[in-house]
Order: structure tokens, then C-alpha cells, then sequence
């Protein structure tokens, strides 16, 4: 895959008039792009979502766990353009279901975040996986990112530009107070982050 990707990427620079042959910046970077492809920034594609450790919830633990910033670097699938921010993620667990390791959870985020994306469809999938994987009794999924289609073209938006998106499931998703918790605990793990 990567020598055909290097291959076209050459095809490429060719009717774009860059010298990939002679010039000694860009002599070897068809393969340099396509392997990052690959084996870096598409990697999610190929690669399957990473195993899930689970402990059992030996002591009922029913309330709202928070955690972030996740860092997240991904690509836009419209203009192949960096995407990077943070996500937040809000667990419900059910007093008789599992919990999983901390770290599994920006395990997840950078899987799903390692191929094109859309954010609202980000936020989505990462979301189902640990639904599907864990079975909790509520869940919340919140990107923040500088999506640098609109930084570095177009528009040519301030680099402080960013799109936030939450998405909410089981209780949630119903309740607002649990909503307003998990969005309070973000601004104070955004707070964190800054200082």
C-alpha cells in the first residue's frame, strides 16, 4: 500500500511541476507522505479499535466520572487538512457493570481521530465503541478543535478558531443537571490545562 501511495504521490508532484527526482527537499518525500499516511495519520483505517481492559465494579461506583483533555489530532476529510484539540469524555457507570482503564479511553480517541474525519461523526464513533464496549448507564463525548481548513485556506480564520461538539447518550442525554456537571468539569479540566 505504501510503495502504490508513494507511486501516485509521485504522479502527483509531477503535474504539479515539484521536482521529485533532483531536488534534494523533495527527493524522497512521495514515500516520506505516503508512509505517514499509512502507518501515522490513517492508521485507524487499518488498523482494529484497541482491546478494552474492564474491571469490575466491585464497589457500585454510580456517579459522573470525567476525563480530558484527551489530545486529539486527526485530518478533515474535505480538504485533507489537520485537525487537533482536545476531547472529554463523561461515564455514567451502572453499579453493576464494568469500568475501563483510564488510559484505554484516549487509546479510543486517538484510533478513531487517526483517519479522514468529519468532528460531529468523531464524536459519534468514539462514543458508540465505549457504549458497545462498556455498557454504561450514561455517556458524553465533547471535541474542541482548530480545524486548520479554516485557519490555513479559505476564510483564513484566526488559529483561535475552534468547533465544539458534544454528543449525549442514556441518562445523558435526559438529564440536565448531568449535562451541566459534565460540561462544568470540562471548563475546569480546560481550566487546568491552561494554567
Amino acid at each position: 500500500m505504501i510503495s502504490a501511495a508513494a507511486q501516485k504521490l509521485e504522479e502527483l508532484f509531477d503535474v504539479l511541476r515539484i521536482d521529485h527526482r533532483n531536488d534534494h527537499n523533495t527527493r524522497e518525500t512521495p514515500m516520506r507522505v505516503a508512509k505517514m499516511f499509512v502507518e501515522e495519520i490513517l492508521e485507524g483505517r487499518y488498523t482494529a479499535p484497541p482491546r478494552i481492559t474492564e474491571f469490575d465494579n466491585v464497589q457500585s461506583y454510580d456517579q459522573l466520572i470525567v476525563t480530558g483533555p484527551i489530545e486529539v489530532r486527526s485530518m478533515c476529510a474535505h480538504h485533507l487538512m489537520p485537525i487537533y484539540g482536545h476531547a472529554y469524555i463523561g461515564i455514567l457507570p451502572a453499579a453493576d457493570g464494568k469500568i475501563i482503564g483510564l488510559s484505554k479511553y484516549d487509546r479510543i480517541v486517538e484510533h478513531f481521530a487517526s483517519r479522514l474525519q468529519i468532528q460531529e461523526e468523531m464524536v459519534k464513533q468514539i462514543g458508540q465503541y465505549i457504549l458497545d464496549m462498556t455498557k454504561p448507564r450514561g455517556l458524553a463525548v465533547r471535541i474542541s478543535a482548530v480545524h486548520m481548513c479554516k485557519t490555513q485556506r479559505g476564510v483564513r480564520a484566526t488559529r483561535r478558531s475552534r468547533m465544539v461538539n458534544t454528543y449525549y447518550w442514556g441518562d445523558l442525554s435526559t438529564h440536565s443537571d448531568l449535562k451541566r456537571e459534565f460540561i462544568d468539569e470540562c471548563t475546569a479540566l480546560d481550566r487546568g490545562y491552561a494554567d
